[in-house]
């Protein structure tokens, strides 16, 4: 026999808490407005805030964080949703206008016309009945079978792992930071620098003293605070890097003028100019030369910098010159791979446009050139070939998408062609040791090749994207923390998918090596 179909049971009759002398009766006067609207309406509000509550205490804490955009795409963010006291719906912040609302965290009223949280006594009183005691009942005598259970189950460890969450978002760092006008593209540097784990374990372990140190308006300091500020708080709300724009605001320094404008920035140049800061803050105080084997023991050598091998070989006498030189980065054309791929599809079919394709444009293939031959003694023609002798801990690369285009009216456009990346980046054939890896003329045994490949096998990290145009465009980053994908959009930390980060449209690209991910 078929069970009777179960109808939603119809909100009972509740009594607005009485006046307190001293105390307000309502949170503000838009809540004494609804509730004056009558029964029925303090009947359905109280029923809504009951089912709101249960979804913060009571089911996992997704739940409530997850809202749904115009085309129904479900969104999980860090930040607080809103839930709607009047109808089951959780609102992201931009539509909070529209309804009365309970914090998502915490389930606190919040009124959008007075732009603040409210203390309504009627609604508070449940709020810490359930979080003192579980349910909204005024009767607080818990059963005996419920306080001394001797469930076997409560010993059994698969349930306590089960029944056991995880550290607080705390603890991995997820957090946004507020855009302080045109600031997005220091902000998704600043988020690549705060989940990178080299530059993390440093600060955390007292790598730069802030206490000892004597340089004045210090950006290493200032790195150091945001740090603490991150991992050491208990508040996933957003956060202003206010001490790091002061140490670019009043450096002397040339190459920071222009970051103290309130206009759109490269976040390339960015992660450049920070990154030389650091080191000079923390290594030899020497800047790096271009085109020199610079090295350091600092932090930022540690985590970013590899060396590269320029190979040039006379076509004359066959003689061969090497020069090493430290990077940074890897910066990689993309405009001019497009368009040879696009004429060479006009017959055959044009293949896709992939970062593997890039380095190879860059670090497989040999140019020509023109070069002065010390044996020969004169100018002759050369092939130069660039491989990667040393590879960095945290491998970044640059996608070239802004060129600038002469002509008539000299301008800079941005490049929109979409390069496919991996999870996964094996960059052994770009390294002055692929001869020795499987295949290679100096290939020994699948031992050696196997930990060969494996110490150049690098995880993706973190992914810069710029959206928009050249000129009014706006920054944003993916960065991985554990097995999960984040986005961060300036203040707003969402949850992100492999498929959508994989499908974005990469500016800046940073793998960390295997070994240390």
């Amino acid at each position: 026999m078929s069970a009777r179909p179960t109808t939603p049971s119809s909100p009972k009759t509740v009594k607005v808490k009485e006046p307190v002398a001293g105390m307000p009766m309502f949170g503000c006067e838009h809540i004494e407005q609804l509730f004056g609207q009558g029964q029925e309406t303090i009947n359905t509000s109280i029923f809504h805030y009951k089912i709101i509550l249960r979804k913060i205490f009571d089911q996992p804490p997704i739940v409530p964080q997850t809202s749904k955009l115009s085309n129904d795409q479900p969104v999980t963010t860090l930040t607080p949703n809103y839930l709607c006291l009047q109808c089951p719906t959780t609102l992201r912040p931009e539509d909070i206008n529209k309804h009365g609302n309970v914090e998502s965290r915490c389930g606190v009223l919040y009124c959008h016309m007075c732009d603040d949280l409210v203390y309504d006594p009627t609604l508070e009183e449940l709020r810490l009945r359930k979080i003192g005691t579980g349910t909204f009942s005024t009767n607080r005598k818990r059963k005996h079978d419920e306080l001394f259970s001797t469930d076997a189950l409560k010993d059994d460890p698969r349930y306590i792992a089960s029944n056991t969450t995880l550290a607080s978002c705390r603890a991995s760092g997820l957090r946004g930071i507020y855009n302080a006008g045109a600031t997005c593209y220091q902000n998704v540097i600043l988020q690549s620098f705060l989940h990178n784990p080299l530059l993390r374990n440093f600060y955390l372990s007292d790598g730069h003293q802030s206490s000892l140190c004597e340089s004045p308006y210090c950006l290493s300091c200032a790195m150091d605070d945001v740090f603490q500020e991150f991992y050491g708080g208990d508040t996933t709300n957003g956060y202003t890097a206010a001490n790091i724009l002061s140490s670019f605001w009043i450096s002397e320094k040339k190459a920071f003028a222009n970051l103290v404008t309130t206009k759109e920035q490269d976040a390339h140049e960015f992660f450049q100019f920070l990154a030389e800061e650091l080191h000079e803050r923390n290594g030899d105080g020497k800047k790096p030369e271009h085109g020199s084997e610079h090295s350091c023991t600092c932090v930022i050598h540690q985590t970013f910098y590899g060396k590269l091998q320029s190979t040039t070989t006379c076509q004359q006498c066959y003689g061969v010159t090497h020069q090493v030189q430290s990077f940074l980065d890897l910066s990689l054309g993309v405009d001019n791979l497009r368009k040879s791929k696009k004429d060479k599809g006009a017959a055959g079919g044009a293949a896709k446009l992939t970062l593997q394709q890039c380095l190879d444009e860059e670090y497989i293939k040999s140019d020509k050139c023109e070069y002065r031959c010390h044996k020969c003694d004169t100018t002759r023609m050369a092939r130069r070939h660039t491989s990667i002798k040393s590879l960095p801990n945290v491998l970044s690369i640059q996608l070239k998408r802004f060129e600038y285009k002469q002509g008539r009216h000299d301008k800079a456009v941005k490049v929109d062609t979409p390069v496919e990346f991996p999870l996964q980046l094996n960059m052994l054939p770009y390294t002055n040791r692929r001869a020795a890896g499987p295949g290679g003329a100096g290939s020994s045994s699948s031992g050696s090749s196997y930990e060969l490949n494996r110490s150049c096998m690098y995880d993706l990290l973190s992914v810069v994207v710029h959206v928009g145009e050249i000129d009014t465009g706006h920054y944003v980053t993916y960065c991985r923390v554990g097995d999960q994908w984040f986005a961060f959009n300036d203040h707003r930390v969402e949850l992100a998918s492999n498929s959508e980060v994989l499908g974005a449209k990469a500016y800046l690209l940073f793998y960390i090596i295997r070994s240390l991910a």
